[in-house]
């Protein structure tokens, strides 16, 4: 499903080269639940990113599907992006202007899709998210739960079969966190492929594999028992 062959990557800062991945191994299966943990400036986040083609690495090779995506221009990673992969962040990123529905439709819109799929695709999941009452009001009149579920929505509307989740309770208190990890545990169900990086060690816990990452490496990959 996914695969990292010797992944490095640096930066430059001032004079000075940064590593923040250093040789990275991982293969992710289809459907796996992982978490991705470690404390701040371990690579986390930098893993997410080349993840979900966000960054390129400086070395090695990513494999998407069987396909090698490293060196694909901008134009084609983004529409491997579009098809293939969704992203939850902790800020929401959700637009201003746009309510939720069109929040969630914009993907969509984007993509190309016919207006009234789109519609039939919104409308189902502003009911299963138990956002239909919500859907024409913008995000500052929303809650922050209820803007994570619009940005859980949005993620998913394009039906990926991989969902990247960036601290996605870290601007929640800690019912309604609790409230959409188990959202997006739901779509487990779905066969979709997980991969949440987090601080919190008792939600990085409940993934059935862990990743620990130290200083630009990975120090522990284990699986649990589930």
């Amino acid at each position: 499903m996914i695969e990292l062959q010797n992944v490095s990557r640096s930066f430059t800062v001032g004079d000075q080269q940064v590593s923040a991945l250093r040789d990275i191994n991982l293969r992710l299966d289809a459907g796996e639940y992982i978490s991705i943990m470690g404390p701040s400036g371990s690579g986390k986040s930098t893993m997410l990113n080349l993840l979900g083609l966000l960054d390129r690495p400086s070395s090695g090779t990513y494999l998407l599907d069987g396909g090698n995506v490293t060196d694909l221009s901008d134009e084609q990673q983004a529409q491997v992006r579009r098809e293939k992969i969704g992203f939850v962040f902790q800020s929401f990123h959700l637009v201003p202007r746009l309510t939720a529905a069109q929040n969630v439709e914009l993907p969509m819109i984007l993509a190309g899709i016919p207006a009234e799929e789109r519609r039939q695709r919104v409308d189902v999941l502003m009911q299963n998210y138990g956002l239909a009452p919500r859907a024409d009001h913008r995000p500052d009149q929303l809650s922050g739960g209820q803007r994570q579920r619009v940005a859980i929505a949005r993620a998913t509307v394009m039906k990926p079969s991989v969902l990247l989740a960036d601290e996605p309770t870290g601007n929640l208190d800690r019912n309604t966190g609790w409230e959409v990890l188990k959202l997006l545990e739901g779509l487990l169900e779905q066969g979709i492929t997980l991969v949440v990086v987090t601080h919190d060690t008792e939600i990085g816990a409940r993934a059935h594999r862990q990743i620990h990452m130290l200083d630009g490496a990975i120090r522990s990959d284990e699986k649990r028992v589930v």
